[in-house]
């Protein structure tokens, strides 16, 4: 018998698959939300045939904001868990010079994210259960002259979820944000990181089912990313200004 269904948004993203495949692995129905959902029937398969799970797929536009409960309203089932997993980091250099590129870094990480999550909000408010879960970014904790337009938009998003979290705690619906650091996906291919720093899909999938079943309101997927945020964040400004981080 399903647990339960677990909604992915943005389900092309090799972090959105992993938390789809160990859901289904634990149980659950599975709603794989992309654009141009067609793409993904061989991940729909494949799912299915490894975990004897139901798996559906929905057209999901995540800047599309007009077309946000619209989408939810067509889902066949409401689902009782919704993964955002919606993010694009681009060029920093790009994204400082073309404010069309900067309009689509800070949307794609914050205003549609946050869009979907609201209406989703209202729906399991409505209802009185339901898990919520946004995927955000270490990035969103201090402006750093690296990815600043990035990690603005995911400090909008991680205060967003926070006040989500605040308004829904009395209602049963339960908000997780997760800041996953470096993970190995194409996100950072070129970046010369430590190893020691870089987490895997999985270990992320593995952060979010924990903090879902534990109710778990923050999570670093990496522990060591705690550490270094926190000391990044008590770095007083006159000599942070001067640092190249």
């Amino acid at each position: 018998m399903s647990k339960g269904i677990a909604l992915i948004l943005g389900a092309r993203s090799a972090i959105a698959m992993a938390i789809a495949h160990l859901f289904a692995k634990n149980g659950y129905d599975i709603q794989l939300a992309a654009r141009n959902p067609d793409s993904l029937a061989a991940d729909k398969s494949d799912i299915e045939l490894r975990y004897k799970v139901t798996v559906t797929w929905h057209d999901f536009d995540a800047l599309n904001i007009a077309s946000h409960e619209q989408f939810v309203e067509q889902l066949p089932l409401l689902p009782d868990i919704a993964v955002c997993a919606v993010g694009y980091m681009g060029d920093q250099t790009e994204n400082e010079r073309d404010m069309k590129v900067t309009s689509m870094v800070m949307r794609s990480n914050y205003e549609g994210p946050a869009s979907i999550l609201a209406v989703l909000a209202n729906s399991f408010e409505a209802r009185g259960s339901g898990c919520l879960v946004g995927i955000s970014s270490v990035a969103g904790e201090r402006g750093r002259a690296t990815n600043y337009i990035y990690g603005s938009a995911k400090a909008g998003f991680t205060v967003f979820l926070s006040g989500l979290r605040n308004r829904l705690s009395k209602k049963n619906v339960h908000v997780v944000t997760v800041l996953p650091g470096f993970v190995a996906t194409k996100m950072i291919d070129g970046m010369d990181l430590p190893s020691k720093l870089i987490g895997q899909p999985e270990e992320v999938a593995v952060g979010v089912l924990k903090a879902v079943q534990k109710k778990q309101n923050v999570i670093y997927v990496k522990p060591i990313w705690q550490l270094i945020m926190v000391i990044i964040r008590n770095i007083p400004e006159r000599f942070f200004k001067r640092m190249n981080i």
